[in-house]
Parts: C-alpha cells; sequence; structure tokens
C-alpha cells in the first residue's frame, strides 16, 4: 500500500465516509461497512479528496488531456482533480461534465465545460452496475474523444455478474482500464496493521461471500 493509500483510509474515516457497522446496501446486500464520498461536503474535504484522485492519477501514469465528471457525483470530483493537479504539476488540465437534461437555450447541448478531445479520464466514486461508465464511455466516443480509463475512490472488489468482479467486468465491456485509489484489500491491510480485529473479521467473512477471496 502506498502512503497516499493508507493517508486516505485514515482520512476516510475521520471524515465518517468510510464506516464500519452494518449497513444495507442499494442492491439489498448486507455489508460490514459503507463508504459514502457524499460526505466529503466542504470545500476542505472537497479540495483534499481532489489531491487524493490526482496523486491516484499521477502513480498509476495515466494519460488525460480531458477530465469527465459523470452527473452528479462526478462533477465535483473531475473539478477538485483539475485544481488539484494545477497545483501540483502546474499543467492546466481541462474537465468537462454532462447535464442530466440537454439544454435548449444559450450554448445548448449536454455538456459543460472543456470540448472532449483526446484522451479523456473518468472520474467517478465507485463502480456497481456500470451504467454510469457506460453513458460516459458512449458520450466520449460520440465527441471523437477515447476514453483512457476510469479512476474511483473505491474498488469494493465485489463480483459482478459473473466470476470476475464488477470493476473487471466493466473494463473488459467498455475496453478501458479501471483504476482506484484504493481497495478492499487496502482496507483489510489498514485494519491488520492497526490491529481493529473485531472489523477486520467482519469484513473478512463479507469478502468470502461476496469478494473474490
Amino acid at each position: 500500500m502506498q502512503p497516499y493509500q493508507e493517508a486516505f483510509i485514515r482520512y476516510a474515516i475521520d471524515c465518517q465516509v468510510l464506516r464500519f457497522g452494518d449497513f444495507t446496501l442499494k442492491s439489498g446486500r448486507r455489508s460490514p461497512y459503507f463508504f459514502n464520498t457524499g460526505l466529503f461536503n466542504t470545500g476542505a474535504r472537497l479540495d483534499r479528496l481532489g489531491q487524493f484522485y490526482a496523486e491516484a492519477l499521477l502513480h498509476a501514469g495515466i494519460q488525460a488531456d480531458v477530465l469527465y465528471g459523470p452527473a452528479y457525483k462526478g462533477i465535483p470530483l473531475a473539478c477538485a482533480t483539475a485544481m488539484a493537479l494545477a497545483r501540483r504539476t502546474g499543467r492546466e488540465i481541462p474537465f468537462a461534465f454532462n447535464r442530466k437534461e440537454a439544454k435548449d437555450h444559450g450554448e445548448g447541448g449536454t455538456l459543460v465545460g472543456s470540448p472532449l478531445q483526446g484522451q479523456v479520464l473518468i472520474l467517478d466514486d465507485v463502480i456497481t452496475a456500470g451504467t454510469s461508465v457506460r453513458e460516459s464511455v458512449d458520450i466520449i466516443r460520440a465527441a471523437g474523444a477515447t476514453p483512457s480509463g476510469v479512476l474511483i475512490a473505491l474498488d469494493r472488489e465485489e463480483r459482478g455478474q459473473g466470476a470476475q468482479s464488477a470493476v473487471e467486468e466493466v473494463a473488459a465491456l467498455y475496453r478501458t482500464p479501471v483504476y482506484s485509489i484504493i481497495r478492499l484489500a487496502d482496507i483489510v491491510a489498514y485494519l491488520d496493521v492497526s490491529g481493529r480485529e473485531t472489523e477486520l473479521a467482519a469484513i473478512r467473512r463479507y469478502r468470502a461471500g461476496a469478494g473474490l477471496s
């Protein structure tokens, strides 16, 4: 685990973005942990989150001419990451996002921000069914650009429709790599080193049923 990944886990716990207990997910599955990026809900928190996304992007060596944030959660992620990259590297990487409904006045259309061109990186929080990725890939390719990958905050490492994880299925289906700031395995490693045996045991049991272990 890289230092920025450990720092991200600590920060997510401090912000109660990452919590441990007994939660019922949208899918109906019960989980011993819950991850909610919506709680990065202040200027300082969003600024720090953008720094973690930028760090993951640079560490993975992802090539991007434009950052794309699918509405709605991806919008602040694209903005914050673009600002963090500008401060960190001095390079201005433009960003864009979509509207849920096309605008029929002014400049019109469904896109706001930079034109989609070259290599476009999609920024999102997590991947479940992959619906947001599918819509984003369609928009990017329709503009004549190429999706260079998807960068998410957490890879839950859970099975999708088949033997692969949901993230692996999305990567294969849309022929684009998926990167993450952290994976569930990183959370497990953090809990192990921290001596948090109760949470660690619960997640290991959960992984045996819902993950790939």
